[in-house]
């Protein structure tokens, strides 16, 4: 006989299952000190960047016959990402020694359905707009906010950074060298651009940098960077153009009138 019990929800919890938005790291290296170096050049020394944002450490992409990985120090990888406010929490791969160490340091196993929205780059989605036409009734036009844009209008001195998270960036003064600007979005600068700058800093590969004077130390679009060892070619260095993402390859072309 099957006996049915009344439930009591308890009052001071409940527990529902998430779909987490998280970052994730596909990591094309074992080596600590050239992915610290690499972080150094693309985020600089300021730790703010990700603001405590967890993160999927994704193996799954490298090669399975490496050895090197099986001597990874997840510890030591953990304080790297902690140092610039990345809460790694997961860990993604196929090999089991891999899993037993980050187990070990205490992450979790991630599978695709945990991973949830996150993404190494966005997706691109394609907005279906529909046309309804109406007899009758009369719409009345209501006002909406377009994307967010921040404006700097001061210049910024070495050692300066301005972010404008999830939003274009505007820049109306200088950027001297040792400074930074970082957009989520694109980066408009009518001012000579001498610092560092990176557009579409959390993946969107579809961001762009355009300068009225282009003199930057460091370029960069969704990840893919050019340091000023290489110098600029004449035709933009201290001119109008603009920088954008072709593949893997960053395009710097000048802005014609």
């Amino acid at each position: 006989m099957t006996v049915a019990l009344a439930g009591r929800a308890p009052a001071t919890f409940e527990i529902k299952s998430a779909n987490l938005p998280l970052l994730a790291m596909l990591l094309k290296s074992s080596d600590l000190k050239l992915l610290a170096a690499e972080m150094t050049a693309k985020f600089g020394t300021q730790n703010d960047f990700f603001d405590g944002e967890p993160m999927v450490v994704d193996f799954s992409q490298y090669p399975d016959d490496t050895p090197a990985l099986t001597a990874l120090d997840f510890s030591a990888l953990i304080k790297l990402l902690r140092s610039y406010r990345i809460a790694p929490i997961a860990v993604k791969a196929r090999r089991e020694d891999l899993l037993e160490a980050a187990k070990a340091a205490g992450l979790v196993p991630a599978e695709d359905s945990f991973l949830g929205t996150a993404v190494s780059q966005p997706a691109r989605v394609e907005r279906v707009v529909e046309t309804v036409v109406q007899e009758v009734v009369r719409e009345v036009p209501t006002p909406v906010a377009g994307p967010g844009t921040m404006v700097v209008d001061k210049p910024l001195r070495s050692g300066q950074r301005v972010y404008a998270r999830g939003c274009d960036l505007i820049v109306m003064a200088m950027v001297n060298v040792g400074a930074e600007v970082i957009a989520d979005g694109h980066i408009h600068a009518y001012a000579p651009l001498r610092g560092r700058v990176m557009a579409g800093a959390r993946g969107n590969t579809e961001a762009r940098i355009f300068a009225l004077n282009l003199e930057a130390e460091l370029i960069s679009i969704a990840g893919i960077y050019r340091t000023g060892e290489v110098a600029l070619p004449d035709e933009v260095r201290g001119k109008p153009a603009q920088v954008r993402l072709d593949g893997e390859k960053l395009l710097i072309q000048p802005l014609k009138a």
